[in-house]
């Protein structure tokens, strides 16, 4: 036998023993309600996970939140292992407010409910890898490891980006435990993404009485609105999209403000900073149109875009050997227009991959799901990886 092939096929055996086990762990998690602003739901997630990732040489930190659920980051010091460790990444709150979508369900090869993809799942994944090789070779004979699991993610991780900065930086690489896709498809590009609140500031005036007066601030609006929607280019993979107007307060009133809420996605670093640098100009060159009315932009990118770059490509080639021998399917995702903390840890120059969790749909809907097959498998491969690595 080569010297990884025993402890290999006793990863999985140890896997295999363990389903209903995985299971119930993920049917508990699913179970408690954890929507971002949910800090208490959030939090008893938090210390489901403690006691999911308490093995053996792993220290423990929480990144106290007053709005979001505490982070968590753990990580192993193995001694006589320095070096770089591997990040793995993930996020414990979920879309839906209580009473909305709740409760974890069986339905045959499935499992349903609020997180079980998106991405408790994931979460699970991480655990029972790390788990599966405490109990085979121990940790302490594995590469350095940082779990990372955030409670704001779907909120864009205003905190949990920090908290990701301040964990995984220097990091070797960075495996994302987001949704599993179709035949396992592994995410190596993501669009970035952004958000800008526009408010317009006019004059007020009588519109019979005074029309001459007034600056209409819609007017104004609808003029950035045009130029703003003008600069998508799906070439490019460059999209603009006014999502929300308001403004006035009756049609005999010349409108002194407005505002419009408006979502920016792009392919690039470079196209992200010039899309914001042109609807910074179209706002001076609507204000030199209408004299009288000021434009102001709030906000900005939130999300770097995930670029395949030569490391992260490498990356793919190595984790897909896993995969493979773990019995999952080994292809490419396409672009995915969605962000995610993969952003942040590929604008961190850690080369990284996504789409690791089990696979599934219906991601912030109320037909999520997984395929419960997937789960030990996906763990079975991040295992494979983690020894691979400790021996490349």
């Amino acid at each position: 036998m080569e010297p990884l092939d025993r402890p290999l096929a006793d990863v999985a055996r140890w896997l295999q023993e363990r389903g209903g086990e995985a299971e119930r762990d993920l049917a508990e998690l699913v179970e408690i309600n954890s929507f971002t602003d949910h800090k208490v739901g959030g939090d008893a997630v938090g210390a489901r996970l403690d006691a999911l990732f308490d093995l053996p040489g792993i220290a423990r930190q929480h990144v106290q939140s007053t709005r979001y659920a505490d982070h968590r980051v753990y990580r192993t010091a193995p001694p006589g292992k320095r070096g770089a460790p591997i990040a793995l990444i993930g996020h414990h709150d979920t879309v839906f407010p209580p009473g909305k979508f709740e409760g974890y369900r069986v339905d045959g090869a499935r499992r349903r409910g609020p997180g079980v993809l998106d991405m408790k799942g994931g979460l699970v994944v991480v655990a029972y890898a790390l788990r599966a090789l405490e109990a085979v070779v121990g940790l302490h004979n594995v590469a350095p490891i940082c779990v990372a699991s955030v409670g704001d993610e779907e909120v864009g991780s205003p905190e949990g980006q920090g908290v990701l900065r301040n964990a995984v930086t220097g990091a070797a690489s960075a495996l994302v435990f987001e949704a599993g896709r179709s035949a396992d498809a592994i995410v190596t590009r993501r669009k970035g993404t952004g958000g800008l609140t526009i408010r317009v500031t006019g004059r007020a005036a009588h519109a019979g009485a005074d029309h001459k007066s007034g600056v209409n601030a819609l007017w104004a609006l609808a003029k950035f609105v045009d130029g703003a929607q003008k600069q998508t280019d799906y070439a490019r993979g460059v999209t603009v999209n006014v999502g929300r107007i308001e403004g006035g307060i009756g049609k005999n009133t010349v409108p002194g403000d407005a505002l419009a809420l408006v979502d920016i996605r792009f392919c690039s670093a470079t196209d992200g900073l010039a899309l914001v640098a042109a609807l910074t100009t179209l706002a001076r060159t609507v204000e030199d149109e209408l004299p009288g009315a000021t434009i102001t932009l709030e906000g900005g990118i939130l999300r770097f875009p995930m670029e395949k770059t030569e490391a992260s490509a490498a990356l793919f080639d190595r984790y897909v050997v896993a995969a493979g021998a773990a019995g999952l399917g080994t292809g490419e995702s396409g672009l995915v227009g969605g962000g995610s903390d993969a952003c942040t840890t590929a604008a961190l120059g850690i080369a990284s991959i996504d789409g690791l969790g089990p696979r599934g749909r219906g991601f912030h809907t109320e037909d999520e799901q997984i395929e419960v097959a997937s789960l030990l498998p996906k763990a079975e491969a991040l295992a494979r990886f983690l020894l691979a690595e400790t021996n490349r």
